[in-house]
């Protein structure tokens, strides 16, 4: 075993001073020195007497414990018969450093993204995307024009000037299915400056209001409007006043004396009233930028300040009030029906196209001007004006009451009435059926 381990070194033993031989130990082949020799070496014996009262050897510091060998948990056991070194082993001093913090564990971000090729350019960093709440803003923009449109049938139906019309009288006719319309075009002149009146060819002021234009729409609950043409002429009972011309009851008594004078004449109920005057008509028609017609032939008219040529043109607002209004044709108020009916066709498809009613700067003005200018019945609003316009905008039955002929009488020269045509006439509308086709006159 090695020597030099410290738990198997071997007893200290005193050397003796020089010049004096060396001391044997006493052994069972030799004596020992005599007792009481001074220079007797002193024999340090192998066994010391411990604290804890047992002989042998003192423990072993903890830094004197040989490791276990490999393998083995346990030390091997110590050799008693080894005295133990009499002092600690030599220590070399350790400078001291003053440990590291802990450091705190943390996430390595990944590498960088390799760069772009050389002369390109780098990508903009893509920025966190919004929610884009485009339903909401759907829900906002059309509560937005809700709102508008109902401030604005507001409007309209608080500029529409309303006179009692329709009044109740002694037996009148009953409720008759569908829906029937009193258009009325009268020669008011009321705000008209002298200048408008020169340029509209009205012929200045010729006493109590008149009108040139009685139209009867009846609007079935299914199927075509139908537009009739009433003529001024008409030789009809007045109630109150003998038998006259048709548009001398509104002369008389105003809306509703011929309100109650057209359905005593063709027992019809008359369910909604509308008048416009010369203004107002020519206002319309501008709003609109004129309407397109097509004349058979040439109208040359001083009275009413037209000279139009045959063939298709447009029409301004005063072009158009002379052409409802003219009589110089070779059938007169026969004529004049018939360029009524077809101006209100083509009022009615131009104001009720989708170039005008998807251009709010058209459809506006529009609905202004005809506001304005329009006088309703007390119970008649904008929206019931909008419905006669619905039903009015495709294709509709355009007619004239049947006539038998002409007669003069004290009121002049007069149109009459076919009796029995016109009963039939108005019997199928009465009863919202559609008119026999030899009936109908073209």
């Amino acid at each position: 075993m090695n020597g030099d381990d410290p738990q198997y070194r071997a007893p200290l033993r005193r050397v003796p001073p020089p010049g004096r031989p060396p001391m044997q130990r006493p052994g069972p082949h030799r004596a020992g020195p005599p007792p009481g020799d001074p220079h007797a070496p002193r024999i340090e014996p192998t066994q010391v007497l411990r604290r804890d009262g047992r002989n042998g050897p003192p423990p072993l510091a903890y830094s004197q414990v040989p490791p276990p060998p490999a393998g083995s948990r346990t030390p091997p056991p110590l050799d008693k018969t080894r005295r133990a070194p009499t002092h600690a082993p030599t220590q070399q001093p350790v400078p001291y450093r003053e440990s590291a913090p802990p450091q705190r564990p943390y996430r390595q971000d990944p590498p960088p993204p390799p760069g772009p090729p050389r002369g390109q350019r780098p990508p903009k960093a893509q920025r966190p995307r919004r929610k884009r709440h485009y339903f909401r803003w759907l829900l906002v923009l059309l509560l937005v024009l809700v709102l508008a449109a109902i401030g604005g049938v507001i409007k309209l139906d608080g500029s529409l000037t309303r006179i009692p019309a329709l009044a109740n009288y002694a037996q009148r006719i009953g409720d008759t299915p569908g829906t029937n319309w009193l258009l009325v075009g009268s020669d008011g002149r009321a705000g008209l400056t002298p200048e408008q009146e020169q340029e509209l060819a009205t012929g200045g002021e010729v006493g109590p209001e008149r009108t040139d234009t009685i139209l009867l729409v009846h609007i079935p609950k299914s199927g075509k409007a139908t537009l009739v043409s009433l003529p001024r002429d008409s030789y009809v009972s007045i109630p109150g006043n003998g038998k006259d011309k048709l548009n001398a009851a509104f002369a008389f008594g105003g809306p509703q004396l011929l309100v109650q004078t057209v359905e005593i004449a063709t027992g019809l109920h008359i369910d909604h009233y509308a008048q416009i005057g010369f203004s107002g008509f020519a206002g319309v028609v501008d709003s609109l930028g004129g309407i397109d017609v097509c004349l058979p032939k040439p109208i040359d008219d001083p009275l009413a300040g037209i000279n139009l040529p045959a063939g298709c043109q447009k029409l301004s607002g005063p072009e158009a009030l002379g052409f409802v209004r003219s009589r110089a044709t070779a059938l007169a108020d026969l004529d004049r029906m018939n360029n009524q009916r077809l101006f209100m066709a083509a009022l009615l498809k131009k104001a009720t196209s989708t170039s005008t009613l998807t251009n709010p700067f058209k459809l506006w003005p529009l609905m202004t001007d005809t506001a304005k200018s329009l006088k309703v019945d007390d119970g008649d609003h904008i929206w019931d004006l909008a419905q006669l316009g619905w039903a009015m905008r495709g294709d509709t039955v355009a007619t004239t009451v049947p006539i038998g002929g002409f007669d003069d009488t004290d009121s002049g020269n007069v149109l009459l009435w076919d009796k029995q045509k016109a009963g039939q006439f108005f019997d199928a509308l009465a009863n919202d059926r559609s008119i026999p086709e030899d009936l109908l006159t073209r």
